[in-house]
């Protein structure tokens, strides 16, 4: 018996402060997951912005005028790029999160020897990808069909990353909070769905009124739609550097409330 034990030693495995395997390996595994199905998950968002520019070119058309010194189809083209970012961010986090929870197998992640913070980031970090593919694939076709000048491309992709990103947190706390399907399509559809429509995709805040366009401006949907827009055109209805500000720091607290819930199990430990 003792020389057995001199022979094998149980020590207790030490990732150091991040365990990098098996944060890369959720991430992998997140990625896979939408790549898998990617028809469904970057094929459909392309085609759902191209059936919107397409009725709203043939109803509209660019007799609307200018906005923001661009033909109207310019000026909607990118909003309605950042408008599938934002509601795929979301999708991708809260579905990972309910599907897990119902088929039963989060406890895969719940055992793993991982923190809650590299569980969410992992996650969140998945989601951005999907996002980012969707932006990048959307600009590539719709540069075939309208005339997008690009201005700054950094813009492009942090309003990208902080939108997909804020919305990736808060698809993990609606996540968790749901219990069944229609818990998340209500959020979908009453809170998601709402805020990406009036935040400026199809128009320009400075046509609202007043009091609506105050309301406007402490939506962040609009921030990112708008820093966004602004990476093609180089104009903005508000302040790009406010709306950057203010994304990152919705950002951390987006997520801070996902890592929390997360760490004290909220709906997924009894």
């Amino acid at each position: 018996m003792t020389e057995i034990e001199n022979k094998y030693k149980i020590y207790n495995k030490k990732f150091g402060y991040i365990n990098w395997i098996g944060f890369w390996t959720l991430y992998k595994k997140e990625v896979l997951r939408f790549l898998i199905v990617a028809i469904q998950t970057l094929i459909s968002p392309l085609v759902t912005s191209l059936l919107f520019l397409l009725v709203l070119s043939l109803a509209i058309g660019n007799e609307r005028g200018d906005v923001l010194g661009f033909p109207f189809i310019t000026f909607l083209a990118p909003g309605l790029i950042a408008m599938q970012v934002i509601q795929q961010g979301f999708s991708h986090s809260s579905s990972s999160i309910m599907i897990g929870k119902i088929q039963g197998n989060i406890v895969d992640i719940l055992y793993a020897p991982m923190t809650a913070a590299e569980i969410t980031l992992a996650i969140n970090l998945a989601a951005c990808t999907r996002s980012l593919m969707i932006a990048a694939f959307s600009i590539f076709v719709f540069a075939f069909i309208v005339e997008l000048p690009f201005y700054n491309f950094f813009y492009i992709f942090i309003f990208t990353f902080l939108g997909s990103f804020i919305l990736s947190s808060i698809g993990i706390i609606i996540g968790l909070w749901a219990e069944k399907f229609d818990h998340m399509a209500s959020a979908t559809n009453f809170i998601i769905v709402p805020l990406s429509f009036l935040s400026g995709t199809f128009y320009s805040i400075d046509r609202l009124p007043d009091i609506l366009k105050k309301i406007s401006e402490i939506n962040p949907f609009f921030y990112i739609i708008d820093g966004f827009r602004c990476g093609f055109l180089g104009e903005a209805d508000g302040s790009i550097q406010f709306g950057l500000i203010y994304l990152l720091v919705l950002s951390f607290i987006t997520w801070f409330a996902a890592y929390i819930l997360f760490k004290k199990g909220y709906k997924i430990k009894s």
